[in-house]
């Protein structure tokens, strides 16, 4: 076969998987529309398994699909690598959940900085009403003197609304975010004019990347630690958890 047939027919081949990865794309987010999901996709493009689509949604997550769009889950897909298994789903989802929490404001959090060099930070989904959350900020502190700067972002577990909607949104509309949010923690009033804040757009954000409870601990390359964790723990957490 001649040079020019060779790239002719490479060319023809090429054009045919593009053709049928654009196929499987629209063939798959139909499926999906019909499953009426509540979090938008953002990608669908070919895993690393052969005839599996990796489909990424907002904030995260991933879903797998057929090409055809008979087949849907939700799952961990590992791949063998030198002899040991490594999770290829939790290395996707880690990587869009650290995009989205890195490219927060940080006029849109409450901020605690790390005593002098900041060797890490977390960021922590938290809720004043919260005895779990009141028990990590009393670890806040040390964490600072350990280096460690910690990002509050808000998370009313029990919805929009409720008690702690409504402690959290006093909390983003005070002139001090830190001591109202300090003083909610240690049972005292916090009297804030309302204002536009980003309570709400922050509980949407943490359930889209799976937040389902408070404190959660999200680190530097998305790793979410949910619950509390004592000082030494989130600061080792912290430090192997670098982006």
């Amino acid at each position: 076969m001649r040079v020019t047939q060779i790239f002719a027919a490479a060319a023809i081949a090429l054009v045919s998987t593009f053709a049928l990865a654009d196929t499987a794309e629209q063939t798959i987010r139909k499926t999906l529309e019909s499953l009426q999901l509540d979090v938008p996709i953002e990608s669908v493009s070919a895993s690393p398994l052969n005839s599996l689509y990796e489909v990424k949604l907002k904030g995260g997550r991933v879903l797998y699909a057929s090409a055809d769009g008979q087949f849907v889950m939700q799952g961990y897909l590992f791949q063998m690598q030198d002899g040991k298994p490594v999770n290829l789903t939790e290395k996707t989802e880690r990587q869009a959940i650290a995009k989205t929490i890195n490219a927060i404001p940080a006029n849109e959090m409450v901020v605690f900085p790390a005593v002098g060099e900041t060797k890490a930070h977390i960021t922590v989904f938290t809720d004043t009403t919260c005895p779990y959350c009141h028990k990590l900020h009393e670890e806040v502190p040390e964490l600072n003197k350990q280096g460690i700067e910690v990002r509050y972002l808000a998370f009313p577990r029990q919805g929009l609304g409720s008690p702690g909607d409504a402690q959290l949104q006093a909390v983003w509309c005070s002139s001090d975010r830190k001591g109202a949010l300090t003083k909610l923690i240690n049972g005292k009033d916090v009297s804030a004019t309302k204002c536009a804040n980003p309570v709400s757009k922050q509980f949407e954000m943490g359930q889209s990347i799976g937040v389902s409870g408070t404190p959660a601990i999200i680190l530097e390359n998305g790793q979410m630690i949910p619950g509390y964790q004592p000082a030494p723990q989130v600061t080792k957490l912290a430090l192997e958890g670098k982006s």
